[in-house]
Order: structure tokens, then C-alpha cells, then sequence
């Protein structure tokens, strides 16, 4: 969740830095980045003197290397916290509490006042007061007194229990104290000079009472006090002499001793002006280098704000992790230490970039990681060598990937090559046993750290920038997505179209050097509206009366064209990738749908038919693929309906189709030109050839020799069995 706010919130910065040009928001950017991979790298270039934490043993004796005298901080806080603990809490009495318990005490009385008024004397009035008094445990002579009391009576006796709560509940009352208090109430209520007969209901109305403690806790008087006896602490002076002993071997450090340390200058860091120049022009000149290829040989991932952004974001990251992995510490030995370095996934930054960008630029890429690991990890060369090796492993594993469960996979051959590459290096550089075996451990694990860090982020990075890569494309071409599945299922003769037309647009794409997964893809779902109205579509009617039949050809021409509509609704429902449905939408461009057309010019009975109500209202091919797919659609489409084939009757025919899509400017948009047109045609014929090539036919006696031959094997079979 964090990556993808921080990934948002970049993209809408970029966004917004739009308005200032190209040249200025690119330069923006650029610095950010530069700056944030500079700040981390430059960590090690700003040593510490100690590295020391709270709660830690010290290394070694401590001494102070000069006098000093100061403020401390953390005994001055100590010491003000411990006044504000001795201030008693403020409590003040809340004179509100006996009233309202009076006006509650008094309500019961006028219930019964209303009842002795409203209703005669007599069983009903006993009834409705015991009615009133449900759940008050009175017996029936308490509330037989009640029914018969006087209005002066019943004045008396409320005003006296008034008096009772008013005597008890005044003054400091606490919580723990209102049991008591009510007991003393109660005490009270039985000595009262009224007729014992009332006494029961006196006492229930006191039993009934909620009582709450008139001593309450006042807030702003105890903060008052708390602060007021923290600003009374004078600040604690320490005096720390020259050669004191700030803390010793093994001794737990303390706050007191980090405050001490950093007011001696212990723990400030130094500021090594000529190394952080040095750092910050050797990023300069890398930075420049891995611009300038891309400029000069991948002008399109250049000329792409997002790639470019991209490719920076992949560089902080993996500097941010390997800047975590530098920091392991593996005790006090130096030579130990910097074996961490192996665990640096430049693989995982290798894999990425291949995946989302272009396996060229991955290697370039691997470089410029590797040099970052070696300037990291303590400027070791060894460091560069292994994370070289890694990361070309990396690339070579992401080449030909068929599913992402590959990637997982491709740890093993990384594990591999990182031991290999370690191993090597540490023969070379005459390491220990002990270092060589570490070493190993390091690079096994920095397999597995890469391809789970390429497994991780992948799925984020496609999605945030709008990058459809091969693995996704894999993943839509499995049988079981459930767009397949439905095809299969509700339009059986589309998706065996779709079959076809893959295979075709797969094979013209892979002969002229276009994307030819993406056009198998495109091909697979490039029908997909048509699940909403399957049976108008002529490849879906085996055996039933055609709907058209009974249609307009108006009609029927809007039917149709409203698969492509429809197929794009399903699209982003299911959220297929943006590449995938601009080939949805671009299939069919502005193509006519000739067989309405003139079956409109027919009924039309001389009258002008308008064109334009018959074309498709959808945009023109824009790459190569969506155009093949397009030509690999009406190729497919208009095959089936050649009455004989042959290979010459089929040449002819897709000749046809690929000179009518140009002549009607479909393919106007897709960068597509005659020699790949021509070599596109030759692929079909190819893929066609294969699909209806001719079969022999056996005359009949060499069939009746086939079947005797097939049951004679067959009684040998069961004899040798026998």
C-alpha cells in the first residue's frame, strides 16, 4: 500500500508538472531522483565516530576527550516528570448532583399524585398504581396506603425525603462512598416521625435512586498544578572533566550517555566535502551514459516521460534496499562484514527492467546497478563482478518467459550463478574457508531475495504505469480465463474463430517483427461482445433459423456492430490490459458491413442507400497488430465461404482482402507497409495451407485391408495376453 501512494502521488506531481514543458519537468524530476539516490548512497560517505543506541552494550571504554559543562536535556525532563507525578489530582464538589437526584426522587411522587387524581378510590387506583410501581417490590398494604393517602400526606412525605437526600449528598462524596451514603439514607428513611405504612415506599424510591459521587476529578486544575511544578525544575547542570569515563566496556548505554557522547562530539558525524564531490560526479557521468544510450538507441523509452520515470523509480528503490542490506552487521570483523555486499538483489532491478522495458536496456541497466552495489558495499570490486554476474543471469531468465511461476523458478539458476561468481571471487581473493562458505550462504539467499523482491513489485509497477508485459499477456492466453471460458461455452463457434484468426495474426506479426504474442492475444479476445448476442453471429447458428432473416438490414448492420462496443465493456469489466482493447476496438475500424449493404440496396428499390449507416463507427487500426489482427479476422471470416478450396482459389482470395483493407485506408494508421503487407499474406497462406490442405482418400479395397489387419492384431493381442 505504501508503494502504490508513493507511486500515485508521483504520478500526480508529474502530472501536474506538465504545465511547466517537457525540457523543465524532465530536468525537475531528474533532479529529484538524482537527489534522493545521491542522499543515499552519500550514508557512507558521512561515517559516524560511534555507532552506538540505547539499550546497547558499549564496544569499549568511553572516555570524555575535553571538559564540558551543559544543560541536560534528559535529566531535566527525568526530573520535571517526577515533579509532575508528585502533584496530587484536584478534586472539586459538584453541587448540581444532590438537586438532581431530588427532581429524580420527586417523579414517582407525581406519578402517584396523578393517579390518586385522575382516578376514584377504589381497585382501580390500587391497580394502576401497582402498575406504576412494577418492579419497586412493594407489598399490598404499602400500596393499599398509597391508593388512600391525602394530597398533604403525600406533600409531607416527599418534602422529608428531600431533606434525606439533601443532608447526604452534600459535601465531598466519592464513588467508593455512595453505597455507604445510600445506606445511610436508608437508615434514615426508618427513623423518620411519618406512619411506618410509607416507609417501604420511601425507602424503594431511595433504592431506585442512581447516585453519583459529588467529588470529581477537575482536569484543569491538575494540569494547571503539573505545570505549574514542571516549570518550578531548574535545569539539571552536568559537568563531564577531561578523561572521565562517559561508560564503560559492556556496560549498558543509557540516554544519559548518547546526550553525553553527542555533546562531546562523539557521535557527529564528519562532512567529507572532496568525497560527497567525487560521489556526486561519478553518479553524474553514470547517470549521463545510461541517458545517452537510450537516446541514441532506444529513442521511444527516451522520448516516454513514464518509462523514464519508471526506470529512475526502479533506481531509488534498489538503492533503498540494497542501502538496508549494507546495514547488517555481522559482528566486529571488517572482512566479514563486507561479505553482506553479496546479498544485494541487482538481479532483482536486472529482471524488472527486461520485464517492464526492453532486455537492452536491462543489460545497460545491470551496470549501472552493479557499480552502485560496489560503491555501496565499500567500494569492493568483487561486489561489482558478482552483482554483473547476477543481473545478466537475471536477464537471460526473463528472456523467454512463459507464465510468471517462471520467475520463481529462475532463482534456481541464479542461486547458481551467484555461488559460481562468489566462489570464483573468493579463490581469486584468497578468502578463508569461513568467508568462502559465508559467502555462498549470501548468494544462495540473494536468489531467492531477487526473484521474490521481480515477483512482488512486477504486479505493481504494470498497473501503476500502464505497462502490459509478456507475462500478463501469458496470463490472459490460459483457456481457463473466464472471457475463454464463457467464448467456449455460450459462442463456441467464435471462439473457435478466434483460434484460428490467433494463429494467423500470430505468424504475420512473428514474419514481420511486430509483437506477435500481443496479436495472438488481441486475437483471442477481439470478439468477445459478441457473448452478449451470440446467436446473430453466423459462425454461432448450427442449425437454427437466422434472426437477419427477420431484421432490417439497418438493424442488423447496428446488431452487429455493437459487438465491438459491448466487447470493450467486458474488457474493462474484466480489466484487460489497454493494448488488448484497442485491438478490440480497432478490429474492425471503419470497415463496411458489405452483405447488409447491399442486401439494403436490394429492398432499397432504386433509392440511394447511405453508405455510412453500414460502417463500422470504430478507429482504424493504430499499430501493426491491431491491423493484423483486423486482416487475420477478415481472412478467417471469408475463407469458410469459398466453395472449393485450393491453394491458388485462397491465394487469390487473401490477396483480395489485404488490397481491399489498404484501398478502403483501414490500414492508413498502422505503420504497416507493401513488403510487410506482402509478407504478411504470405504468412497467412501458410498457416491456411496447413488448415485445409488436402487429404488422401484410401480406395476401398486398401480400407477392407486396414480393418482385417486391425482385428487380426487385435486376436494376437488377446492370445499373447492370454
Amino acid at each position: 500500500m505504501a508503494w502504490q501512494w508513493l507511486v500515485g502521488q508521483l504520478r500526480l506531481l508529474w502530472a501536474r508538472g506538465g504545465q511547466i514543458g517537457l525540457l523543465n519537468r524532465r530536468t525537475l524530476w531528474g533532479g529529484i531522483l538524482f537527489f534522493l539516490a545521491v542522499a543515499i548512497i552519500a550514508a557512507d560517505f558521512l561515517p559516524q565516530k560511534l555507532d552506538l543506541k540505547v539499550g546497547q552494550p558499549s564496544p569499549r571504554d568511553i572516555k570524555a576527550p575535553q571538559g564540558i559543562v551543559y544543560e541536560s536535556e534528559v535529566l531535566t525532563a527525568r526530573a520535571r516528570e517526577e515533579a509532575e507525578r508528585k502533584v496530587e489530582p484536584v478534586y472539586r464538589i459538584d453541587n448540581t448532583v444532590a438537586e438532581k437526584l431530588v427532581e429524580e426522587a420527586r417523579v414517582p411522587f407525581r406519578n402517584v399524585r396523578q393517579i390518586l387524581l385522575q382516578t376514584p378510590e377504589g381497585g382501580a387506583r390500587e391497580e394502576k398504581l401497582a402498575a406504576a410501581l412494577v418492579g419497586w417490590e412493594l407489598d399490598a398494604s404499602t400500596r393499599k396506603a398509597l391508593a388512600s393517602v391525602d394530597q398533604n400526606s403525600l406533600n409531607t412525605l416527599e418534602e422529608q425525603l428531600v431533606q434525606v437526600i439533601r443532608r447526604h449528598m452534600q459535601g465531598a462524596i466519592s464513588r467508593e462512598a455512595l453505597e455507604t451514603t445510600r445506606e445511610k439514607m436508608l437508615t434514615e428513611v426508618g427513623t423518620l416521625n411519618v406512619e411506618a405504612k410509607y416507609k417501604p415506599f420511601l425507602a424503594a424510591i431511595i433504592r431506585k435512586l442512581e447516585l453519583k459521587p459529588t467529588l470529581v476529578y477537575d482536569v484543569a486544575a491538575t494540569l494547571q498544578r503539573r505545570e505549574k511544578a514542571r516549570a518550578e525544575v531548574v535545569p539539571v547542570q552536568v559537568t563531564i572533566r577531561q578523561g572521565e569515563k562517559i561508560v564503560g566496556d559492556g556496560e549498558i548505554v543509557t540516554e544519559e550517555d548518547i546526550e553525553a557522547l553527542q555533546k562531546l562530539g562523539l557521535l557527529r558525524p564528519g562532512t567529507p566535502w572532496r568525497s560527497l564531490v567525487g560521489l556526486i560526479l561519478l553518479q553524474g557521468v553514470l547517470v549521463f551514459l545510461v541517458l545517452f544510450y537510450l537516446r541514441t538507441f532506444k529513442k521511444q523509452i527516451y522520448a516516454s516521460d513514464r518509462l523514464l520515470l519508471l526506470l529512475g523509480l526502479l533506481w531509488v528503490v534498489f538503492l533503498l534496499f540494497s542501502r538496508g542490506v549494507t546495514a547488517i552487521s555481522l559482528g566486529n570483523r571488517p572482512e566479514m562484514s563486507r561479505l553482506v555486499g553479496y546479498l544485494i538483489p541487482v538481479a532483482a532491478g536486472s529482471m524488472l527492467t527486461a520485464i517492464l522495458l526492453d532486455g537492452q536496456v536491462a543489460l545497460i541497466f545491470t551496470v549501472f546497478l552493479a557499480l552502485e552495489a560496489g560503491i555501496l558495499g565499500g567500494n569492493y570490486f568483487q561486489l561489482v563482478a558478482a552483482g554483473i554476474v547476477s543481473g545478466l543471469t537475471g536477464v537471460y531468465c526473463v528472456t523467454h518467459l512463459d507464465q510468471r511461476s517462471s520467475l520463481a523458478r529462475s532463482s534456481l539458476f541464479l542461486t547458481l550463478a551467484n555461488m559460481l561468481a562468489v566462489l570464483a571471487l573468493g579463490l581469486l581473493l584468497g578468502h578463508s574457508l569461513l568467508e568462502i562458505s559465508l559467502g555462498l550462504g549470501l548468494a544462495l539467499a540473494n536468489g531467492v531475495l531477487s526473484a521474490v523482491l521481480t515477483i512482488g513489485f512486477l504486479p505493481f509497477l504494470e498497473s501503476t504505469f500502464g505497462i502490459t508485459t509478456a507475462v500478463k499477456l501469458l496470463e490472459l492466453s490460459n483457456p481457463n480465463h473466464p472471457l475463454l471460458k464463457r467464448l467456449l461455452l455460450e459462442a463456441p463457434g467464435t471462439y473457435h474463430h478466434s483460434l484460428l484468426v490467433a494463429n494467423l495474426a500470430e505468424a504475420a506479426a512473428d514474419a514481420i517483427g511486430a509483437d506477435s504474442l500481443l496479436a495472438r492475444i488481441g486475437a483471442y479476445y477481439h470478439d468477445i461482445g459478441k457473448l452478449k448476442r451470440p446467436y446473430f453471429f453466423i459462425e454461432n447458428q448450427v442449425g437454427t433459423e437466422n434472426p437477419h432473416d427477420k431484421l432490417s438490414p439497418s438493424l442488423s448492420s447496428l446488431i452487429i456492430s455493437c459487438h465491438v462496443k459491448d466487447g470493450l465493456e467486458l474488457a474493462r469489466e474484466f480489466g484487460l490490459p489497454s493494448v488488448v482493447q484497442d485491438i478490440i476496438a480497432q478490429h474492425h475500424g471503419t470497415t463496411l458491413m458489405s452483405f447488409f449493404y447491399h442486401k439494403a440496396c436490394e429492398k432499397s428499390r432504386g433509392l440511394e442507400v447511405d453508405e455510412g449507416e453500414f460502417r463500422y463507427e470504430t478507429p482504424k487500426p493504430q499499430s501493426k497488430e491491431a491491423a493484423i489482427v483486423m486482416l487475420a479476422d477478415s481472412v478467417e471470416a471469408g475463407i469458410r465461404s469459398l466453395p472449393k478450396l485450393t491453394p491458388s482459389r485462397m491465394e487469390s482470395f487473401v490477396r483480395k482482402i489485404i488490397k481491399e483493407k489498404l484501398e478502403d485506408g483501414q490500414l492508413e494508421n498502422s505503420d504497416l507497409t507493401f513488403r510487410d503487407l506482402a509478407i504478411i499474406g504470405d504468412a497467412f497462406l501458410r498457416v491456411l495451407n496447413g488448415i485445409y490442405h488436402s487429404r488422401v482418400e484410401y480406395p476401398e479395397a486398401v480400407l477392407r485391408e486396414m480393418e482385417r489387419r486391425k482385428n487380426r492384431n487385435g486376436m494376437l493381442h488377446k492370445q499373447s495376453a492370454g
